[in-house]
């Protein structure tokens, strides 16, 4: 499965390759061209893709986080365990001062869970059926806690605005580099050539990883935060109790897509792998919260 962070850049990814391919194929960069498009314009239209992009991906969140990983939404409890789930979920999102998120479960013998949606009122709580096995319910309560903090500091809005950040200045340079690739290799003086369209794709390819790995970096931060607001609805004995049971379990996978910048369990890597995690290490995060006051 891929890194879950991954599900969130690779709808980004694809909204902003439609926008894109789209602009292209349908003549709007050879009219901006034609019209003498500045760097102004340039700018202002890659914000005007970048944040759609970002935006649109964003809308999408919750209803890809079901389909893509099966969740069960729970609407009436069944059982003492979905009972649980809801009312302690409902109990923390009063104290966070949040909206009541839905609140679900999947299916995966990895104990993991996610928090997804578009504002702190419209979320999506979710947790496995592998981390309601293993985990007992003081260390299940903190894993909830920490995904209610998410969405309690606004890590998805937030995301969706540094991404679109991002966007923007990944399209704006790649398009500044094809144009210069146009300019002095094809060597065309007015108007759009081959060397644009090249330029401008491989360059949006790679300024995108050096994008992702800033995104990377910011889903590791705010997972100090998560772990802090878990530890204040829960108890901090609990909170590290359940990154220790985490910890214990031996290669944890990550959850597939955009939910890994709110999942409690990310990859792990070497050298530009790295980069590329979407969690610090839980160790790392174990120690923080040993630390704090």
């Amino acid at each position: 499965m891929f890194s879950r962070i991954a599900l969130f850049l690779l709808a980004n990814f694809s909204v902003l390759a439609v926008l894109s391919v789209s602009s292209r194929v349908l003549g709007l960069d050879d009219y901006l061209a034609s019209q003498g498009m500045g760097i102004n314009g340039l700018l202002i239209m890659a914000a005007i893709f970048g944040f759609a992009g970002s935006f649109i991906s964003l809308a999408m969140s919750k209803w890809l986080a079901k389909k893509s990983m099966g969740v069960k939404v729970i609407e009436r409890p069944e059982n003492q365990t979905e009972t649980w789930l809801v009312e302690t979920v409902r109990r923390q999102a009063r104290a966070a001062g949040i909206g009541m998120p839905e609140v679900g479960v999947f299916d995966s013998p990895q104990p993991n869970a996610f928090a997804t949606g578009m504002s702190k009122n419209s979320a999506l709580v979710a947790v496995s059926s592998g981390l309601l096995q293993i985990m007992t319910e003081g260390e299940a309560e903190a894993v909830l806690g920490h995904e209610v903090s998410h969405v309690a500091n606004g890590d998805m809005l937030t995301m969706g605005l540094l991404q679109g950040v991002l966007n923007t200045f990944v399209i704006f340079f790649a398009r500044i580099i094809g144009t210069l690739v146009d300019r002095t290799v094809f060597k065309v003086e007015r108007g759009i050539g081959p060397g644009y369209f090249v330029g401008s794709i491989v360059a949006e390819m790679l300024l995108g990883i050096l994008a992702a790995m800033i995104a990377m970096w910011f889903s590791r931060y705010r997972e100090f935060h998560a772990d802090a607001g878990g530890a204040r609805l829960a108890g901090r004995d609990k909170m590290i109790a359940a990154l220790r049971r985490l910890q214990s379990i031996s290669k944890p996978r990550d959850l597939p897509g955009q939910l890994a910048a709110f999942g409690i369990v990310g990859g792990m890597g070497q050298g530009l792998k790295k980069l590329m995690m979407s969690h610090p290490p839980l160790e790392a995060r174990i120690k923080t919260l040993e630390r704090a006051p």
